[in-house]
């Protein structure tokens, strides 16, 4: 078995790859995470589309997208769940790809994960790292959820993939879920099969730890942690990824 981080050739039964971007006002970053998928995907032996699901979008979002060569699915939800499972439903691929808005992939992340699906696996995340400079504490933070996600073995929301067949078994995500659907999906996975958690990385963005109070991080975070499912049925008190987007100097 080959160790995700080595260059696994991509034959067989992994056939097609799509990426799924879910968006929401987003001009402002969108097409260097679009870029950056089409630069890791290029260098596949396999086939690849990337769906932008552009949900209640006000600005050029989805104009941006098609512009840097993706594919737009309209939807009106506002809630990140229901918006990956919209654009994944459109997609054709054999293994989904779910990449936040803000988030650059690489092609050695892309490798390592169908890699594992060749071996087995069901699905799976990767380490992050936040970009630009962000406070002290969010450095603590930072390194902190990494650890976590990696000791619980469940993928950070900035990216996750499995299979089609897998993703279709535990029905998506979980669309009464308005944050921590990562968390669930990635149970929901590892109840099925092998979920990795890869030695690769993304770089996502840091701008909701530069643009918001450590006060604004730590309420929704305590209030999951207290209230468990029952907070996350509720987009109120979710500001902190479903408020305005802020200007971010970095």
């Amino acid at each position: 078995m080959k160790k995700s981080g080595q260059n696994t050739e991509i034959v067989g039964d992994v056939r097609s790859i799509s990426f799924i971007v879910p968006a929401w006002n987003e001009e402002s970053i969108l097409g260097p995470t679009i870029d950056a998928i089409k630069s890791a995907a290029r260098q596949l032996a396999v086939t690849s589309e990337i769906i932008v699901a552009d949900d209640s979008s006000t600005d050029q979002t989805a104009d941006i997208a098609v512009e840097h060569g993706a594919r737009v699915v309209r939807v009106q939800h506002r809630q990140i769940a229901a918006a990956r499972n919209a654009g994944a439903k459109q997609a054709h691929g054999d293994v989904l790809f779910f990449v936040d808005a803000d988030t650059l992939i690489n092609e050695e992340v892309v490798q390592a994960a169908i890699g594992c699906v060749r071996q087995g696996a069901v699905g799976g995340g990767c380490r992050f790292q936040f970009d630009g400079r962000i406070p002290l504490y969010a450095r603590i933070l930072e390194a902190m959820a990494v650890r976590l996600y990696r000791f619980v073995g469940i993928a950070g929301g900035c990216f996750l993939f499995c299979t089609r067949e897998a993703f279709d078994r535990v029905n998506g995500f979980d669309a009464q879920l308005y944050a921590a659907e990562e968390g669930a999906m990635s149970l929901a996975l590892r109840r099925l099969g092998r979920f990795v958690i890869l030695r690769e990385s993304v770089r996502t963005s840091g701008r909701k730890l530069r643009t918001c109070s450590l006060r604004e991080i730590l309420t929704p975070i305590a209030r999951i942690v207290f209230h468990g499912t029952r907070y996350l049925r509720n987009r109120h008190g979710m500001e902190i990824w479903y408020g305005d987007r802020r200007p971010d100097h970095n």
